[in-house]
């Protein structure tokens, strides 16, 4: 996609949003947005696999226990109020999933080409997205191995079969990034994840041609000689090659799957400005010219969708100053339509051996505050997921305090039209605080709370995320943090995070309103023999899990404890996962006052939300006021999952 033609959508897109979506630029402008609460920001870290620096942790680790390693990083970046990670997935041209073209990673077993015993990629990307994480997969494109010996590589190894593909260099293993037949396999590769996964994104880091390293020269002149003859000179050949493997790699990213993003973190310089009057006013190490990455080119033809340019400089370092960089790439990104974000050292933040302006908790911190003098900035990712967690001298902790109080959506994407506005079916008051449940289109959903009661939505309530409370892929969210009155709204967002206009509002009184409460199967009012098992089989399911049994001639119901609080009319509801398997005459047992009421439900259909069984009569006091009975004829699971009692 051209530079061109990729402005031109972006202008149509951001028309087109303002007619449709709650947030539009003239609104916005005639709101007053608090920069600390952006409503759009990718936030991120890096998770990285090579040489097992953040997960595994290290090599032969049980299935179960990288498994949750992983689920471990993610509900970290939850924590953290991030939105999405980027996981190096091809660190040394190998793959975290069974790739027709290249081994298995040695960082997953210890042994290059040694099944794990289950597929990480398929794993990983749905963890991220149960959570409502982007998962970016992350390949390092040229890498072999860290070392030079062949000898070393599984037998079967592409760079094995084809040594004119690969040359050593600086004690490491390199494709050689001048022979085509070895960018089409890379491509290939890279395509091959791209194709089979769910990934939201395609990210290449900063490793091109390799850094330079004193005494050595790459060893590429038969390449060039073969394939160089219509450039001048080695240089201008070895970024054209470079060059090709970012452009085609875009067209067929984009081909095959439009909504996935393709985005590069290359080394924070292009050029300095002593070299090239285009260039940043900076004195360090040139990627233009040391590892032939013309980063500035690829954002002006449109060949990525986003940069993120590892800035990883302290304010005011003399060789290369954050704010000169932020302000240096916001330039060359404006008007083009690829978006920027800032890859963060983390790393580097109290860490012993770094300048004292990384021993000062608020060096990160502030990185973010300049950042908003630049709205070309959409976000940031932060190396490495070990380095959040650490969060030495507590940097991360003040980050996040000054600036991921609320939740953000990432930045939109793309042309794709928003959906429909969603709409909100219940909202009611519980123990624990308001539930909420809707049905709508989206991929996903965003959440908002309001003060008071509303009677009628106004666009500054979506300016900014002061008011989003959640964003979710699930069709009900129970806030917990809901203690007044309130009204709610809830927006969706299709895969490339366009927002549709908002719902119509809902309010929920305080805690002094009607009365309602949800009884889950993980809470202390259900209780089951051992003949109920658990199972987290169906998406549709209430909570983190629900229970199923077989039916029998024998009631043994699973029973859901209540403190009714008044003697009066309560309406009964049920939620349960439904399934062509589950049962078609499910038998609920309600405790009415005047005797025990039976309803049977066909759990085969009609799931994944409230299901009224009717208003009942119920006394005061505390015990047993629905159950789920397993004495029925017909086959089939019988299922209990959650039940809402409402007074009426």
């Amino acid at each position: 996609m051209t530079a061109l033609l990729r402005t031109v959508l972006a202008a149509l897109t951001a028309a087109l949003v303002s007619i449709v979506a709650p947030t539009s630029s003239a609104a916005a402008a005639a709101c007053a947005i608090d920069p600390a609460t952006p409503k759009r920001q990718l936030r991120a870290m890096w998770i990285s696999s090579v040489a097992n620096i953040d997960w595994p942790s290290r090599t032969g680790l049980s299935v179960s226990a990288q498994q949750a390693e992983f689920r471990a990083w993610l509900d970290l970046a939850v924590q953290k109020r991030m939105n999405a990670v980027v996981v190096q997935v091809r660190p040394t041209a190998d793959a975290f999933w069974p790739s027709p073209y290249e081994p298995w990673s040695q960082w997953l077993t210890g042994t290059q080409g040694g099944n794990p015993g289950y597929d990480p990629l398929a794993f990983m990307v749905n963890e991220a997205h149960a959570r409502n994480l982007e998962f970016h997969a992350w390949f390092n494109p040229y890498r072999i191995a860290n070392h030079d010996d062949p000898s070393r590589l599984v037998s079967t190894h592409p760079a094995r079969q084809h040594p004119d593909w690969r040359f050593a260099y600086g004690g490491k293993l390199y494709y050689n990034p001048g022979i085509p037949a070895v960018r089409d396999f890379i491509e290939d590769a890279i395509m091959d994840a791209v194709s089979r996964y769910d990934v939201d994104g395609v990210h290449l880091d900063d490793y091109f041609y390799p850094y330079p390293v004193s005494g050595e020269s790459i060893p590429d002149s038969a390449a060039y000689a073969q394939y160089g003859g219509s450039f001048g000179n080695v240089a201008d050949w070895r970024r054209d090659n470079v060059n090709l493997l970012v452009r085609e790699l875009d067209q067929r990213i984009h081909t095959a799957k439009p909504h996935v993003s393709f985005g590069i973190s290359p080394f924070g310089i292009w050029r300095n400005a002593g070299t090239d009057p285009l260039g940043s006013r900076t004195s360090g190490l040139q990627s233009y010219d040391a590892i032939y990455a013309d980063t500035r080119q690829w954002v002006k033809q449109g060949w990525v969708d986003y940069l993120a340019p590892q800035i990883y400089w302290h304010i005011g370092f003399t060789t290369a100053a954050y704010e000169v960089l932020t302000a240096w790439w916001s330039d060359v990104v404006r008007g083009t339509g690829v978006q920027l974000v800032v890859g963060q050292a983390a790393y580097r933040a109290g860490a012993s051996g770094q300048d004292a302006a990384w021993q000062d908790p608020a060096e990160l911190s502030d990185h973010l505050t300049d950042n908003r003098r630049h709205p070309e900035v959409v976000g940031d990712v932060f190396f490495s997921a070990k380095d959040v967690k650490a969060d030495r001298i507590g940097a991360i902790t003040r980050l996040v305090n000054a600036h991921y109080t609320k939740p953000a959506l990432l930045p939109a994407r793309g042309t794709g039209g928003a959906p429909v506005a969603p709409s909100i079916t219940s909202a009611t008051r519980v123990s624990n605080g308001v539930q909420l449940a809707w049905t709508g289109s989206g991929t996903s959903y965003a959440v908002y709370r309001v003060d008071g009661s509303q009677s009628a939505s106004d666009p500054c309530f979506f300016a900014d995320a002061r008011n989003l409370v959640k964003t979710t892929r699930q069709p009900s969210f129970t806030d917990t943090t809901a203690t007044g009155t309130y009204t709610y709204y809830v927006t969706a967002l299709n895969r490339t995070h366009q927002e549709s206009a908002p719902s119509a509002g809902k309010v929920v009184g305080s805690s002094g309103g009607t009365f309602s409460v949800v009884i889950d199967n993980s809470d202390p009012g259900f209780t089951a023999s051992a003949n109920w098992g658990s199972s987290t089989f169906s998406g549709q399911l209430h909570g983190a899990d629900y229970r199923f049994a077989d039916p029998v001639s024998a009631s043994d119901p699973a029973w859901y404890r209540a403190a009714v609080p008044s003697a009066g009319n309560y309406r009964v509801e049920v939620w349960y996962p439904a399934n062509s398997g589950y049962n078609s005459a499910t038998p609920y047992i309600v405790a009415a006052s005047g005797g025990n009421q039976t309803v049977t439900v066909d759990q085969r259909s009609g799931g994944g939300q409230w299901r009224v069984l009717g208003t009942y009569s119920l006394a005061a006091g505390t015990y047993n006021v629905v159950g789920v009975s397993r004495w029925t004829s017909t086959t089939g699971y019988l299922i209990a999952d959650a039940v809402r009692l409402t007074k009426v």
